[in-house]
């Protein structure tokens, strides 16, 4: 049986994969909507985190904050009845957060995986999502068979810890690529191209991304709802991947100013739409500067 604690856009999609495959699937989440669709699609809603980790073997957590994930790493440290062989957490915490809980699981006899995504929630839906996993190889063969039916690959990196430092570098890519997106469908909208045809053109060429291809016809249609993954979310990654850059050494001056227009569009208000939003920033901009 496989568990799924916190039940949003990543982690509903990853049970429904998991039901579609036949798994049995219990569930929390503390919002009563994404309980309703988790029961709804044939999932198992029970009363707590605890509760989770008594009747699953192999745990998924997909949380949205460090209060979250630091909460639900407390319960189930102190977890008195609790069977999970493999709690595979694929938030996007600090690093040093996720160790912290990697050390409280193991003095309850659990074993905490490192095993964050790559892919956005709409990625996530269609099954085109990665999983960066890391950690106790025991406990990884468990979750990796979990991990491959809601995804396109797992990828396995070794250590504990491996696995959000390879999806920090990821977000940091995603950040400057939904930037760049941004900048262009503007740019062709005011060289006077059609934005869908310029979208249609430059995903096939040369400067495409997958950013471009997921997030530009939310930017053609200047439409940012509903969110692929929130832009407030995007924020929060952006701190941490600053903070390790800064640790290491390492100058990110292109993701810096990638970051601005993330911050920009939190300033117009677009935090709770998807970072495809960057994009009105841009807009807005070139209509104070035509």
């Amino acid at each position: 049986m496989v568990g799924v604690i916190g039940l949003g856009i990543m982690g509903g999609a990853m049970a429904r994969h998991l039901l579609a495959a036949g798994r049995e699937v219990v569930g929390f989440d503390v919002a009563e909507g994404p309980t309703t669709t988790f029961t709804e699609a044939g999932g198992s809603a029970l009363g707590g985190v605890a509760a989770v980790a008594a009747a699953a073997d192999v745990v998924i957590l997909s949380l949205p904050s460090v209060a979250a994930f630091e909460d639900v790493a407390s319960q189930l440290a102190s977890a008195t009845d609790a069977r999970a062989q493999a709690v595979a957490d694929t938030s996007t915490m600090p690093l040093d957060l996720k160790v912290r809980a990697h050390e409280q699981l193991a003095a309850n006899s659990l074993s905490l995986l490192d095993c964050p995504i790559s892919g956005t929630g709409a990625q996530m839906a269609a099954m085109d999502a990665v999983f960066y996993a890391s950690g106790d190889q025991s406990a990884l063969a468990l979750a990796e068979p979990v991990l491959a039916e809601c995804g396109k690959g797992v990828f396995s990196l070794g250590a504990f810890g491996n696995g959000t430092k390879l999806k920090l570098v990821s977000n940091h890519l995603v950040t400057i690529h939904n930037a760049a997106a941004g900048e262009a469908i503007a740019l062709a909208r005011h060289g006077g191209i059609d934005p869908a045809v310029a979208l249609e053109a430059l995903a096939a060429g040369a400067g495409t991304s997958r950013m471009l291809e997921v997030r530009g016809p939310m930017m053609v249609a200047g439409v940012y709802e509903p969110p692929m993954a929130r832009l407030e979310i995007l924020v929060k990654d952006v701190e941490i991947i600053t903070d390790l850059a800064r640790t290491l050494g390492v100058p990110l001056p292109v993701f810096a100013a990638a970051a601005q227009l993330l911050l920009g569009a939190v300033a117009c208000g677009w935090e709770t739409s998807d970072p495809a939003s960057v994009h009105a920033v841009i807009e807005r901009l070139a209509g104070a500067s035509s």
